[in-house]
């Protein structure tokens, strides 16, 4: 797992730390990194991130040319990138009017963006673990002579894949994330390890 590199909020150091970037700011280069870090962390390319905070920070659409020389990243990079960043929903290709040139814009309602993303990417992920959970319980009964208590397991396994797919849904559907399911799933497993041990 990826970790933050944290600077200390020393605007000293922040600027020996900070990689010299184009013609960033020291203030702009900081928070592009930052949220580069912070789009790897949650395991995406880090220069999605920087690339879309970018677009963000500044307002206004650029092209990918610009953006090639305001990261110092190569075209290749850069068309694969803004490909991608399409594809989730967090940047848009303009061509303003009487411009020949496409130009990229970031998204930005925050809610919108997150939402897709989840959308796109955990919703999918999650009916996968759903799915493997659901073959697994089938396997484990075709075979026989599993424990019980495996079984209850494997059923808590899958209750709790099932309550973390329906928050997600919820919080696509509404902004808002109930994870009310998901904590009643762990109470009632922790609760069941308590009475055991007395």
């Amino acid at each position: 797992m990826k970790g933050y590199l944290w600077t200390g909020g020393n605007a000293t150091p922040v600027a020996a730390a900070v990689p010299a970037t184009g013609s960033l700011a020291p203030w702009e280069a900081l928070a592009v990194e930052a949220v580069g870090n912070v789009i790897e962390f949650w395991g995406f390319k880090r220069n999605q991130g920087r690339v879309w905070a970018l677009l963000y920070l500044r307002g206004e659409p650029l092209t990918a040319g610009e953006i090639e020389r305001e990261l110092e990243l190569s075209k290749g990079g850069v068309s694969m990138l803004l490909r991608d960043l399409e594809r989730w929903g967090v940047v848009l290709r303009v061509r303003p009017p009487k411009d020949t040139i496409w130009r990229y814009a970031a998204e930005t309602d925050l809610v919108r963006m997150v939402t897709h993303v989840i959308a796109e990417r955990e919703v999918g992920f999650v009916a996968r673990i759903r799915a493997d959970l659901a073959e697994a319980r089938r396997l484990a009964q075709e075979v026989g002579g599993v424990p019980a208590e495996r079984l209850q397991r494997l059923e808590k396994m899958a209750t709790l894949a099932a309550h973390v797919e329906k928050a997600i849904r919820l919080f696509i559907k509404t902004a808002r994330l109930d994870v009310g399911g998901v904590l009643e799933a762990f109470r009632e497993e922790s609760g069941r390890g308590r009475e055991k041990r007395r």
